[in-house]
């Protein structure tokens, strides 16, 4: 019974290209007694991986927390996967603001302690027993209300881009430090204020509502499907947004954008900015916030020191970093010196600069096309782009397709191109290309050629 991954996450990529299939981003949660997590995982696995399904789900004794990629044609077949199990019948999935056919590559199906990580030890504590849940009209209602206080549960590299107004944004790593910190700093509150409270899903508030109902508040409420279904509800309904920002997610998207306010600022120039990165240098991978421009002149990389380690030869990098933990190496949340803008706790709800219209990346160019390679640095003042060539030959006269969440989907010819570091005509599977590219790209855009 096949219970892991076969292919990498680079042919993951090429093979979902290949199937020009659309993809939809979808997160679930669930608080139930199961009784043997590791069947349950396997159960899964096998059942969602003949479906293409991908993503990175916990399972635990108190539930199931996931965040998933599936085929939109296998949707109703994975609803029937759910379905098998009570306590997932008629589940709400989260379906995302932004659709990226990458933002998952693999299915990861992991057994915890619990799927959200509390720090409690308390067998008296009633995860089920939880606050009233709100929809996107009633959330809007109660906030306006001046004897309501809400508090948003995410940590401070996602409450910087993105908040609702007038919250309080505790400056913390982990979710378990801040049950503590706002049961201190409400002590006063508990029968006199509506306690509100909303997360990315709903998971972490739901847990969250029910521990201060635990403590003794009475009035406890929470943002039905968080911030993600909050959207969608407003978008649907008509009605104004009192989150502003960019909502951070926990896949390759790092992001998708609720309102077009842009509210934090680069951490290292101090422009306004909300595009999360994670360092280069694979023994820091920091994540922190960095504008097109400073990411051209430092190479995606956090810091000069950092930016040095990349330039040396592999086998020194490795050495440098061996033996150290780095912890959860994508989402490292620690802080640094070197980000002379960063900052977090108590955040302001005024925008600093406006973000261009996103574009919709779920309108697909519906041409022939095969995947060449993907986008390792844009030179911004020489308009240039730097490309690795990962799948098949490239030549000049080629019409080629530079697409990205972002960056959209963007059409041009190629005339002219320098392979490791020559002009020639042809770069081969291995080389480093450069070529004029008249519009900002990503590091995360992928480069293909249209076949006619």
């Amino acid at each position: 019974m096949q219970l892991y991954n076969t292919l990498s996450a680079e042919e993951r990529a090429i093979m979902i290209d290949d199937a020009g299939k659309q993809r939809l981003t979808l997160s679930f949660y669930a608080y139930a007694k199961i009784q043997d997590p590791k069947k349950f995982r396997d159960d899964l696995f096998v059942a969602w991986n003949k479906l293409d399904a991908l993503g990175r789900i916990y399972v635990a004794h108190e539930g199931i927390n996931a965040q998933m990629s599936i085929p939109e044609e296998n949707l109703e077949a994975f609803r029937a996967t759910l379905e098998v199990y009570d306590f997932m019948k008629g589940i709400r999935l989260n379906e995302a603001v932004e659709h990226d056919d990458h933002s998952f590559l693999k299915l990861t199906i992991k057994v915890r302690d619990k799927i959200v990580a509390d720090g409690l030890n308390d067998e008296t504590f009633d995860v089920t027993d939880i606050g009233v849940h709100l929809k996107a009209k009633e959330f809007n209602e109660i906030l306006d209300d001046p004897n309501t206080i809400v508090v948003d549960f995410r940590n401070h590299y996602e409450s910087e881009v993105g908040h609702f107004k007038g919250a309080i944004t505790p400056d913390v790593e982990t979710f378990r430090e801040s049950l503590p910190i706002i049961n201190d700093q409400l002590q006063n509150h508990k029968e006199d204020k509506n306690l509100v409270m909303y997360c990315t899903g709903g998971i972490r508030c739901e847990k969250a509502s029910a521990y201060f109902k635990h403590q003794g508040f009475k009035n406890v409420f929470q943002l039905e499907g968080g911030i993600i279904n909050y959207a969608k509800q407003i978008e649907a309904e008509g009605l104004e947004s009192k989150f502003i920002g960019k909502n951070f997610v926990f896949d390759n998207r790092l992001g998708e954008r609720i309102t077009e306010d842009i509210i934090s600022q680069c951490h290292q120039c101090g422009k306004p900015c909300d595009n999360h990165t994670n360092c280069e240098n694979d023994g820091c991978h920091l994540l922190f916030i960095q504008c097109d421009e400073c990411k051209a002149a430092m190479e995606n990389c956090c810091s000069t020191e950092c930016l040095d380690v990349i330039h040396m030869p592999l086998v020194d990098q490795v050495r440098l970093r061996t033996g150290k933990q780095v912890g959860n190496k994508v989402f490292r949340k620690g802080k640094s010196e070197n980000l002379k803008f960063k900052h977090s706790g108590d955040l302001a709800d005024t925008a600093l600069a406006a973000a261009e219209k996103p574009l919709d990346i779920r309108q697909k160019i519906k041409v022939k096309k095969a995947l060449i390679g993907k986008a390792e640095h844009y030179y911004v003042k020489a308009q240039v782009g730097l490309f690795t060539v990962e799948n098949q030959e490239l030549n000049v006269g080629d019409t080629i397709l530079i697409s990205g969440p972002t960056t959209g989907n963007q059409e041009l010819t190629l005339e002219k191109m320098i392979v490791n570091g020559a002009e020639t005509k042809t770069a081969k599977i291995g080389d480093k290309v450069t070529f004029e590219v008249p519009f900002r790209i990503r590091l995360s855009d992928k480069i293909y050629k249209i076949l006619g």
